[in-house]
């Protein structure tokens, strides 16, 4: 589906396929543009705010728009709302929508050199081979996971905010992977045992808390706090690969310490050095860390019937990585697969009828 939108046609055949942001902006319209010749819809602008019910079966979708609020009248409602829609988590729990804690990760983006990964990569036959890639992982005495993920090989940190007075990071990489950076999320593992409430949007909240620190700690207009590998880690500054930050609108230069609790802070720099052993120069003093990444993965799990996939209110279906049952986008894209097939088989048609 994706090469016939665009992607390259590589993709069909290598393990680790590469689309690049430059070419998935276009499939995204491409695909819309399909959706829409085959009888569907796309309202931009427009926001879910409420659901209707009878009995305990969904009836209706109330939605915002600029000229108001409408209602969609409709049996099934397929809540795909990816793991940053607070507003949604919210009305669902006004609404007796069961939900659970999740565990997620949370952390920032280390930025090195692409030619210092390289060489620590592929030895002397650097230059003539794609920029590298990697990912690792390690387990901490305390129990704790770190670990590296969606690794952009010459790419970019991006801005990726979705609310006022908050700071949060990602990656991206254009097809060519060309940039003299690279960069990967660098991820702690947090449980619901850290929040020490029963409130399932704890996480939710525990994201905020950090992402509005970031805010203030950054100077209150949207620089991303950032910090050198060899500061952070209370060694020399000084490095063949001195790395100039790829985030915009820029940087502020701070200890991390005041941006993250402890446990995460901690947890990095053990986590920094153990990865090191292992892709010689991860640790290198030039390096930079710019945060937060809070957004990894959804810390809400909105809670569906295993058989049906459906909500504890007939209709409702959650699916993907905001509903807690993906962890990227192939296993959300699976996960939206089987919840159109759950949708038709639930209502009275068969297999052979999809």
């Amino acid at each position: 589906e994706f090469h016939k939108h665009g992607a390259p046609k590589e993709i069909l055949y290598y393990s680790k396929p590469h689309v690049g942001t430059d070419n998935l902006s276009k499939m995204v319209a491409s695909i819309r543009s399909e959706i829409r010749k085959l009888g569907g819809e796309v309202r931009f602008s427009n926001k879910l705010v409420n659901v209707k019910t009878d009995n305990g079966e969904i009836c209706g979708a109330v939605v915002e728009s600029d000229s108001g609020e409408y209602v969609i009248e409709t049996n099934n409602i397929v809540l795909a709302i990816g793991h940053s829609a607070r507003d949604t988590f919210l009305m669902l729990q006004n609404r007796n929508i069961a939900m659970e804690q999740k565990s997620f990760s949370v952390g920032a983006r280390i930025e090195h050199s692409q030619e210092m990964i390289n060489k620590s990569q592929y030895g002397k036959a650097y230059k003539k081979l794609p920029a590298a890639d990697y990912k690792m992982a390690v387990h901490l005495e305390s129990g704790r996971g770190v670990y590296t993920f969606c690794m952009c090989p010459g790419g970019r940190v991006v801005a990726s905010a979705s609310e006022d007075g908050g700071v949060v990071t990602n990656g991206m990489s254009y097809f060519a992977r060309d940039g003299k950076n690279a960069n990967s999320a660098l991820l702690v593992n947090v449980t619901p045992s850290d929040f020490k409430t029963d409130d399932p949007l704890a996480g939710m909240y525990f994201q905020r808390e950090i992402e509005q620190r970031a805010f203030e700690v950054g100077g209150k207009n949207y620089n991303a706090p950032c910090q050198r590998v060899g500061d952070f880690l209370g060694t020399e500054s000084n490095s063949e690969y001195t790395v100039e930050p790829t985030y915009k609108p820029n940087v502020t230069w701070v200890n991390l310490d005041e941006v993250f609790p402890k446990f995460i802070t901690d947890s990095m720099r053990e986590g920094i050095v153990l990865m090191d052993n292992k892709l010689h120069g991860f640790a290198d003093n030039g390096a930079v860390i710019t945060g937060p990444e809070t957004r990894s993965s959804s810390p809400v799990r909105i809670i569906r019937d295993k058989k049906t996939m459906q909500s504890n209110i007939k209709g409702l279906y959650p699916c993907g990585e905001g509903a807690g049952y993906a962890g990227g986008i192939m296993s959300a894209a699976v996960d939206g697969i089987k919840t159109a097939e759950m949708v038709v088989i639930n209502n009275g048609r068969g297999k052979n009828e999809q």
